[in-house]
């Protein structure tokens, strides 16, 4: 089995669209597409997030990371990228509850007297 190295730039295979369909179509959230393994590992991503190898149109080996079902994870990939193209769908290194992920804290207010 071959070594991930994913450096360099890379063009963006998701369009914005595309990005905005995922969880209707597919029931998929797209966190983070064609990142270093490093970004990918933060642990500040959410705990249900997978890490997804494939190889895009160009046969680039590349990292995203995605929340969802494995299954509907495989098949956007698989549609989006052709038979092959998926190589390893792995568990996220993410430590964030789901349901916190993305959410701010709020800012104090000052309390009027």
């Amino acid at each position: 089995m071959s070594t991930l190295i994913i450096e360099g730039d890379y063009t963006n295979m998701w369009t914005n669209e595309e990005k905005k369909n995922l969880p209707p179509s597919y029931g998929c959230q797209l966190i983070l597409s064609n990142v270093s393994k490093e970004a990918a590992n933060d642990p500040s991503l959410p705990l249900d997030a997978y890490n997804v190898t494939y190889y895009d149109s160009e046969k680039n080996l590349c990292l995203d990371v995605c929340r969802g079902s494995r299954v509907r994870i495989f098949d956007l990939y698989y549609d989006k990228f052709g038979p092959g193209s998926v190589q390893k769908i792995d568990w996220g290194y993410g430590k964030v509850n789901p349901k916190l992920w993305g959410i701010s804290e709020k800012k104090e207010s000052k309390k009027r007297r």
